[in-house]
């Protein structure tokens, strides 16, 4: 029986308008409400007889057309009631939407909006500016990934095959059909979950990259235009940006040295500790960067440069801070917990579990092709203890990042394009 159903929005209520054609009864329906007070159109829809508006009788087509109440304006939605459509909520239309059998009945007489309802424990909610509202774009995509009666077939046929294939051998593969026609299917593309990241995130890097090279320019000019306190912790911020591994920075350690010279346990000061997302701490030091800070100015009698002291200096200073913080073990990570817990999230602990160092000094975009090899090798020669990073490199990396967002980006955009 082929049955036509058509929305009519009005201002203060939705209509939907139901004409059965080609019936072998057009009074079926009307005899329906009339003896049982209800009756279900498409397994979906379920009027009471308190829904009709309007009953017309085509009498020289032989026709009925009945009009339900289906919805009540209210704001921006309109507003089902949970009965019509078997819900355990409301639910509630963006007044704009376009309406259509499709929108609530899928293959096979399928509830679109009982699916929904039986995976939700809340009003369903779409279009509009509501919290926990589905956006219609969304919404349309949910619609065109609906199972097609194919597909539901070829699901039907795979779970017969699955269950009967070791007593049956003369059974289908139905699964490698259902796997050829699932190949075959066009995908959608998935617009909300990223586009608005493809924005954000080469930005937020940009940003990074343009206030480095700002300080960098400045201090230049100016060597002494930031104390290294300030510098440090500006950079730093910067850093948990670059790395979001780490989500929290503690300035001015407390640690325990069980080996000064004196013999007695002496107190020690990590100037700056990350901390990453498992509670893991890390050691990092940042120094303004000066000329000359981190090669000899000339190589020595072979030819090769050297670390500079400071360069030295800096990596014996954080390796000391690492072997200090490993010696201290449990205790110090309940010391470290117990004294910073108000800088970090609650239930949160602290964990000294072989900790690395990032070392950050000075420049390198002035050296010539023999100073850029001998550098890399004193990098790779304290690898082990510390990343040793130049502001140059710095950029370098974050430079790379924005190249590779946007290069992520275009493919995916490429492929999620594709219909």
């Amino acid at each position: 029986m082929s049955k036509t159903i058509q929305f009519i929005p009005e201002k203060d209520r939705l209509l939907l308008k139901y004409q059965p054609s080609d019936a072998r009864d057009p009074r079926y329906f009307a005899h329906k409400l009339a003896t049982e007070e209800h009756a279900t159109l498409r397994k979906v829809f379920t009027f009471e007889r308190t829904d009709l508006i309007e009953q017309v009788e085509k009498e020289e087509f032989d026709q009925y057309e009945y009009t339900f109440l289906f919805g009540i304006a209210e704001d921006e939605y309109f507003r089902v009631n949970r009965r019509i459509l078997g819900l355990r909520h409301d639910l509630l239309l963006d007044m704009k939407m376009k309406l259509r059998d499709k929108t609530f009945i899928a293959n096979r007489d399928i509830s679109i909006f009982g699916r929904i309802d039986a995976l939700v424990d809340e009003p369903i909610l779409v279009g509009g500016d509501a919290d926990g509202a589905i956006p219609l774009e969304a919404f349309d995509e949910l619609l065109t990934n609906f199972p097609t009666t194919t597909e539901l077939t070829h699901y039907a046929r795979a779970r017969v095959t699955g269950v009967l294939k070791d007593y049956l051998g003369t059974i289908s593969d139905a699964q490698i059909k259902l796997d050829r026609y699932l190949n075959k299917k066009k995908s959608v593309r998935n617009r909300s979950k990223i586009d608005f990241m493809k924005d954000y995130e080469p930005k937020k890097f940009e940003y990074v990259r343009n206030e480095i090279s700002a300080m960098l320019r400045e201090v230049e000019a100016m060597p002494d235009a930031f104390k290294e306190k300030d510098w440090q912790r500006q950079i730093v911020e910067f850093l948990l940006l670059i790395f979001p591994k780490y989500v929290a920075v503690l300035e001015n350690v407390h640690i325990k040295d069980f080996y000064s010279a004196s013999g007695k346990v002496t107190d020690r000061y990590i100037d700056l500790l990350l901390v990453d997302a498992n509670g893991s701490v890390d050691v990092i030091e940042v120094k303004r960067p000066r000329p000359h800070q981190l090669l000899s100015r000339k190589p020595g009698s072979r030819g090769n440069y050297t670390p500079s002291s400071e360069l030295s200096e800096a990596v014996m200073q954080v390796e000391k801070y690492l072997f200090h913080l490993s010696k201290w073990g449990q205790l110090g990570e309940r010391i470290i917990q117990e004294k910073r817990k108000a800088e970090l999230p609650s239930d949160f602990n602290i964990r000294i579990t072989n900790p690395k160092a990032m070392l950050i000094l000075g420049r390198d975009k002035d050296f010539d092709d023999k100073q850029k090899f001998d550098f890399e090798i004193i990098k790779r020669k304290y690898a082990n203890i510390a990343d040793i990073m130049t502001y140059d490199d710095l950029l370098r990396r974050v430079d790379n990042i924005i190249a590779m967002i946007h290069h992520n980006y275009s493919k995916l955009g490429t492929k999620g394009g594709r219909a």
